[in-house]
């Protein structure tokens, strides 16, 4: 009896740790050129938005202070601005979805649309961005 509650248990335990690292799976999508990456997250706070670029024609300068690479990564939250970050880390996994030229990927209030020419990606409140390898536009 014990031995088959310890089973039981055991079994519980693994179910829960299964489910909760599918809640940590990254959602979001790259473009079809491999070039930009996007992830969602909403744990922590604010759902927020960010994509990484692989390749851009022309680095910024960056802004002062900024530790890490600074030009090639932008977020925003639903309802708060677009911004280019200095990051220390990346969105890059080339194991998201293809989100296919002419389609759109929306979720908690963000839109993004991927085009030939590039992405751009907005949020409720129309703030956003547009990322290309040559021109990179936050408005």
């Amino acid at each position: 009896m014990m031995r088959r509650l310890a089973e039981i248990t055991l079994g519980l335990c693994l179910l829960t740790a299964a489910s909760a690292s599918a809640q940590y799976r990254p959602t979001g999508f790259q473009t079809p050129s491999r070039n930009i990456f996007c992830q969602f997250f909403a744990l922590d706070g604010p759902a927020t938005l960010r994509c990484d670029m692989m390749e851009i024609a022309v680095q910024p300068r960056p802004p002062v202070p900024c530790e890490g690479d600074y030009g090639r990564a932008f977020e925003m939250t639903a309802r708060g601005a677009a911004e280019r970050i200095c990051r220390g880390d990346t969105v890059y996994d080339p194991s998201l979805p293809v989100l296919p030229y002419g389609e759109v990927w929306q979720r908690a209030g963000f839109t993004c649309r991927s085009e030939q020419t590039g992405l751009t990606c907005f949020n409720a409140m129309q703030h956003g961005f547009s990322l290309s390898r040559a021109r990179q536009e936050v408005f």
